[in-house]
């Protein structure tokens, strides 16, 4: 697949996303205008992680999730079907083998199912129609389970994820699963998604929505203590907030006479709107916008643009590779990795991806040592008989291996392509 048909692919995959995701703010009840306003820090806040990766699809997943478990959690009377025994594990099946997040569909219902069990333990509430959607939820989280272990690997891939997340060796040295930086001038609406989350999650426990209150103030915790939660956030706690907060402006007491009065008419006039919305499909729009986007993907002043970026990625020195030998053992780092598996199909075999789940906390401190070129750096360099280095052009290990007598065979503004020294050759 084609550079421009995986830029198709992806962007009309984020597309469908964020179109998920106006409908889980209305799933929710949340107001037209709020959620018009969220989605500026939403597509901001999920922006961070807009690439070409399977984690996109995920998202599908996870928002369709939230919206189907907001939906059983509105009926009035639910009963167990057909939906849940079949179409949960189908749903979690698909998840499983397209992304590793699949965890949060069971996550999920037993968030919601746990929500609905407390509820009249907690406030004076019916307990029959309570206990039976804990009963849905908690056979729905069954069922996701069992779905789940439809892949190559059966149970051994929940077992691999979980050790992995709980490899505090090696994630603390990947840069995803650190905090956000809130310092930057640029993380403003990061920022406003979090602090709209955590209201949404106060107003919907005042509101006795324990189980969204719990799963909003899940994401928010999750989003501050690792970046690679926050799009999560964006994305599932926005809408779940927008509902709590309109539903609390809807019932707002003791407000100024005028204040109340303008309150109840712009409420009115967004719900005016969503009906409108209601009784439009969309369907028509969407193709006239997938045409107009396809066409404009396929202008050569755009096709130019896409691609992997010159200034981040070995696109020039890839060439220079290509005229290596078949069994050169290149040194490169993860992002470098990952690209000439793209670039050249898993024909080179490269020494480190961005696959670090696979490599383990050890490998990746000897990956620390050798690309940040401390002591000891050598003599890895030797254990692994690398004959070339591709790196980048601010690369203290560059530095160190020309200093070392390490010849330049190409080089740019991006990369340098580096050759051992025959003398150090087996």
């Amino acid at each position: 697949m084609n550079s421009l048909a995986i830029a198709i692919l992806f962007a009309v995959v984020i597309a469908a996303c964020m179109w998920m995701w106006c409908r889980l703010n209305f799933a929710a009840g949340g107001d037209f205008f709020l959620t018009a306003l969220l989605a500026a820090p939403a597509i901001t806040t999920a922006s961070l992680h807009w690439l070409a990766r399977p984690h996109v699809f995920g998202w599908l997943f996870a928002v369709g999730a939230v919206w189907c478990a907001e939906k059983v959690s509105q009926t009035a009377h639910v009963r167990i079907g057909l939906g849940v025994l079949l179409v949960v594990p189908v749903f979690t099946a698909l998840w499983t083998n397209v992304h590793g997040s699949f965890l949060l569909a069971p996550a999920i219902a037993l968030v919601y199912g746990a929500g609905h069990f407390l509820r009249p333990l907690v406030w004076d509430l019916d307990r029959a129609p309570e206990w039976a959607k804990a009963r849905w939820f908690l056979l729905g989280a069954a069922a996701a389970l069992a779905g789940s272990l439809a892949n190559p690997y059966g149970w051994h891939l929940h077992a691999h994820i979980f050790s992995y997340l709980r490899d505090e060796d090696l994630t603390s040295r990947i840069a995803e699963f650190q905090s956000f930086n809130f310092h930057d001038p640029d993380a403003i609406q990061v920022t406003l998604a979090m602090v709209v989350a955590a209201c949404g999650a106060a107003a919907a426990m005042s509101q006795k929505k324990l189980a969204q209150a719990v799963l909003m103030g899940a994401l928010v915790w999750g989003g501050l203590r690792s970046a690679r939660v926050i799009p999560l956030a964006a994305l599932l706690a926005l809408p779940l907030a927008n509902g709590a907060i309109t539903a609390a402006l809807a019932s707002a007491r003791g407000l100024q006479p005028g204040l109340a009065q303008r309150l109840r008419r712009l409420l009115k006039y967004s719900a005016g709107l969503r009906g409108i919305d209601a009784r439009l499909s969309g369907a028509g729009f969407i193709a006239v916008i997938t045409f107009l986007s396809l066409v404009a993907l396929r202008a050569p002043a755009n096709t130019r643009g896409i691609g992997f970026s010159p200034t981040r990625f070995p696109v020039a020195a890839a060439q220079a590779v290509e005229q290596l030998p078949a069994d050169a053992r290149i040194l490169a780092p993860d992002s470098y990795g990952g690209y000439l598996i793209y670039r050249f199909n898993g024909a080179r075999k490269v020494y480190f991806d961005g696959r670090s789940d696979f490599y383990g906390a050890a490998f990746m401190k000897q990956y620390l040592t050798l690309i940040q070129a401390r002591p000891g750096w050598s003599d890895i360099v030797s254990a692994y008989g690398f004959t070339h280095a591709l790196l980048p052009e601010d690369s203290s290990l560059k530095a160190a291996l020309e200093q070392a007598g390490w010849t330049v065979m190409h080089r740019d503004g991006t990369a340098t392509l580096l050759e051992r020294p025959r003398a150090l050759g087996n």
